[in-house]
């Protein structure tokens, strides 16, 4: 059972850090704080890359989320360290590239076990990933947070009956 000194721990993981895992991390935490649920899921977002650590989310990344009423401002950009794998219960890649890469890294069968693709637990048949947006305008970042939203539900309802403590 889920205890509020050890939640369940939920890493998403994109290239950079400041497009779509930051957007995965605001929206999963939200669902679950929606769900009465917040002190039991801890999320949080990595890069695969170290080209942005530090910095903030993409301007156009908060401008999605807070259309759609999330809040991304205390998001700060990390870099995926082999630590991650032990300090994570599941972590998921948003495209098949950063999963190819997180699959590259585990150390052992527990690690590999731990990874999941974003776009796996979403209904949609055949879209397996959440497409990069960094070098488009702001109507993919809406198109991308979109399927995140989905993805991510889908991947809280599957998640949520182990999480809910017994009454």
């Amino acid at each position: 059972m889920p205890r509020p000194d050890s939640p369940f721990r939920v890493a998403f993981v994109c290239t950079g850090n400041i497009c779509r895992s930051p957007m995965a991390e605001v929206v999963f935490r939200d669902f679950a704080q929606r769900a009465g649920l917040g002190e039991y899921v801890a999320s949080t977002s990595l890069g695969t890359g170290d080209w942005h650590v530090g910095e903030r989310a993409d301007v156009r990344t908060l401008d999605a989320l807070r259309r759609r009423g999330y809040d991304g401002e205390r998001h700060r950009a990390r870099q995926f360290s082999l630590d991650d794998f032990d300090r994570n219960d599941l972590i998921v890649a948003l495209d098949r590239s950063h999963e190819r890469i997180l699959s590259s890294w585990a150390r052992t069968g527990d690690d590999a076990d731990k990874l999941a693709l974003l776009m796996s637990f979403d209904p949609t048949p055949g879209v397996l990933d959440v497409p990069d947006p960094y070098y488009a305008g702001q109507e993919m970042f809406d198109d991308v947070l979109g399927m995140i939203e989905s993805a991510s539900r889908a991947l809280f309802r599957q998640l949520e009956p182990a999480i809910r403590p017994l009454s």
